[in-house]
């Protein structure tokens, strides 16, 4: 054989080695989310962006994402079809949504997001070792600075009506915590119920004449209908206060919460550890950090506050 053959006899074995490798080392990860909304999908748009810095590309990675559209029935649906193809490394974005994937495997490595107590979530049985096939992200809300923020603006507030969804865990839970402290400060919890986005209008409504001001938990069926209760702050003088950044932008006054792009990026941190070989049991389950304070000029007026100079000078943005 010719040295020129032999190069390309070389070549050629080469080409074919890198492309092997390369489906070898192509991985697939699913995710899927409860609904659609801005905290959720800065999520996704975090993790995808881990990856990419840590080499998962086009070229090397499939990532899915499915929205189960708010339906806890179709959540389930998601999860059964994706474990049914085998990724590499399944991501559930929200409470509803990693339970319905830790349901339908045993095996896959389940990593969760925006889940505020997987302990009661019974994601996991301890946070430190999880064990099993299970591990993620907490963003366990800081429910005691949010009432102290809300008191800046209503110095005298002695009712506190909270709209939330008693079907969703993640709510329920922030809702007891919620009263625990609130308790501490004298301030009442007054529950505005509301299972389906539909409901979230008139549960605000009767909110009206019986508090003193709104606060939105981390819910998606909340978050989803905001606009609703943004509207009913208008219209009833009644400030709109959040758990979720993203809500300032969407007419409620102001909230501290965290950055869900550098939740989605610490997700995909988690998710890079176990596709480098580590088991997700072995990973501890970690709490979220950073926090935003973000407070809206423009609404508080219309909604009867002022906004102390105080929470002026420490937003971290100020919508005007």
């Amino acid at each position: 054989m010719t040295l020129k053959k032999l190069l390309a006899t070389a070549v050629a074995a080469s080409a074919l080695a890198a492309s092997t490798s390369q489906a070898e080392e192509s991985v697939y990860v699913a995710t899927t989310a409860i609904v659609e909304h801005a905290a959720l999908d800065s999520v996704r748009d975090g993790i995808k962006q881990t990856l990419k810095e840590q080499g998962y590309t086009d070229d090397n990675l499939k990532f899915t994402y499915e929205s189960a559209q708010g339906n806890p029935a179709i959540a389930a649906q998601i999860a059964r079809k994706l474990v049914g193809e085998a990724p590499d490394v399944v991501v559930g974005i929200s409470t509803p949504s990693a339970q319905s994937l830790a349901s339908a495997t045993r095996d896959i490595p389940v990593v969760f997001s925006a889940v505020t107590d997987p302990l009661s979530a019974k994601l996991v049985s301890s946070l430190e070792a999880p064990g099993g096939n299970v591990t993620g992200l907490s963003d366990k809300t800081p429910v005691a600075q949010h009432l102290d923020l809300i008191r800046e603006f209503v110095p005298d507030m002695k009712k506190l009506g909270v709209p939330y969804n008693p079907g969703e865990p993640n709510a329920v839970a922030i809702v007891a915590i919620l009263k625990e402290e609130a308790a501490k400060r004298g301030i009442e919890i007054v529950e505005a119920p509301a299972p389906k986005s539909s409901d979230v209008m008139m549960a605000s409504q009767k909110l009206i004449g019986t508090a003193d001001a709104i606060y939105c938990p981390t819910d998606n069926t909340i978050l989803t209908a905001l606009e609703s209760v943004v509207k009913v702050g208008i219209d009833g003088r009644l400030p709109v206060f959040s758990g979720d950044t993203g809500s300032v932008e969407r007419g409620a006054v102001a909230a501290l919460g965290f950055n869900y792009f550098d939740i989605g990026r610490q997700t995909g941190d988690v998710i890079v550890r176990i596709l480098n070989g580590e088991k997700a049991g072995d990973i501890p389950v970690r709490v979220a950090t950073g926090s935003d304070l973000f407070v809206n000029a423009k609404m508080a007026p219309l909604m009867g506050v002022e906004i102390p100079q105080a929470v002026r000078e420490r937003a971290t943005k100020i919508i005007e």
